[in-house]
């Protein structure tokens, strides 16, 4: 007796399946802008025209970079141009995603009450919006924003997306969290070149990183892979392609709490002792890393954008039908414990600075 066949609604139902389990091509775009601080107003302006032209190359995700709204600075200026998500770069994303029909991603500093955070919003084109608030502050950071402490799957038409935002991508257990979850990483960082630092004294003096001794060399050797290599290798181990928007131009800053910054760094290299007396008024220079590219689920990279340059890169990448779970051992990330004791130490000190510059302009707002 010949079997039975199956109803239509039975193979709609497994068409249906099939479609769904079937892995999906999305086109992913990275901007790559100047990191130099300017006006919100001036940097959006010059945000759209990167995104128009991510668009019209046939972009459906755009990623932008760190503080892309405002340009990297220890400045107290961070504490007053900190936005709520009624402010004018929530309104200007969700503006530009419907405009453009485009899914739109990038970090800067939000305010929520007495708080400030570093938040990697992402805005679909019907207006549906998900963040991310920066786990691990670098060092010095720590003076104008709080730790974030949770992850974000964005559950989009698109797939589904995790963030991490610059210095979060060398802490593997952020990377950990993310397993099983997720079709696609975006990372928005803005991170100076810390170990290529110039420290610019009023005398004129200039003291190199690169004199440092052969210890800040080996750390060196290993830490300029973060935004490279080792990243790349933590989204291969989830099986998921990334993209990462990073910033370029010239990073020149302040020093927050000088005295006891340039202090400690002189544990590190002792003959910068003998300029205390200008620790107050010293400034720093550096390069960025310049690391904004689109890589599939292996590690390899299928565009990049030039070092040195401001650009995108748009690829077309493969997301699986599902989130995978990761096969073999999670790899190292390669960085020297020392790097990550220094930065929680700073981290401690600099909370205390947080705190007291947020109480006086907060205050003073209310005030006004």
């Amino acid at each position: 007796m010949p079997a039975a066949r199956p109803s239509a609604n039975k193979l709609l139902a497994a068409c249906a399946k099939r479609e769904k389990n079937m892995p999906k091509s999305i086109k992913i775009a990275v901007i790559q802008m100047n990191a130099s601080p300017s006006s919100i107003e001036e940097r959006l302006m010059r945000a759209e025209n990167f995104v128009v032209q991510c668009v019209q190359n046939g972009a459906q995700l755009v990623v932008l970079p760190e503080v892309f709204n405002t340009g990297y600075e220890y400045s107290d200026k961070n504490y007053l141009q900190a936005e709520t998500f009624d402010g004018l770069t929530t309104t200007w994303m969700k503006k530009i995603a419907s405009y453009y029909h485009v899914h739109l991603a990038g970090s800067f500093l939000r305010r929520e009450q007495d708080n400030i955070f570093n938040t990697m919003l992402l805005v679909s084109p019907s207006g549906h919006q998900w963040h991310y608030d920066k786990n691990y502050p670098w060092i010095w950071e720590r003076a104008y924003f709080q730790k974030g402490t949770n992850t974000t799957v964005a559950d989009t038409e698109l797939g589904k997306i995790g963030f991490l935002i610059c210095w979060d991508v060398a802490h593997p257990n952020l990377w950990q969290k993310y397993s099983g979850k997720v079709e696609l990483i975006i990372v928005s960082s803005c991170p100076p070149k810390a170990l290529d630092l110039a420290l610019v004294f009023p005398n004129g003096e200039r003291i190199m990183s690169k004199n440092a001794g052969s210890h800040v060399q080996r750390i060196k050797s290993t830490s300029d892979k973060t935004f490279g290599e080792y990243l790349r290798r933590q989204a291969s181990y989830l099986g998921v392609p990334v993209a990462h928007a990073t910033s370029t131009g010239t990073f020149t800053s302040l020093i927050p709490k000088p005295r006891l910054s340039l202090a400690v760094l002189s544990l590190i290299y002792p003959p910068l002792r003998k300029y205390r007396a200008q620790f107050n008024h010293a400034h720093m220079e550096a390069g960025y890393f310049n690391e904004t590219y689109i890589a599939e689920s292996s590690g390899a990279i299928l565009q990049s954008v030039d070092p040195d340059t401001e650009g995108f890169a748009i690829s077309e990448v493969t997301l699986s039908d599902s989130p995978l779970q990761p096969k073999g051992k999670q790899p190292p990330f390669g960085i020297p414990n020392f790097i990550y004791l220094f930065d929680t130490v700073a981290n401690i000190i600099l909370a205390s600075e947080y705190k007291k510059k947020t109480q006086r302009y907060f205050s003073k707002q209310a005030h006004l």
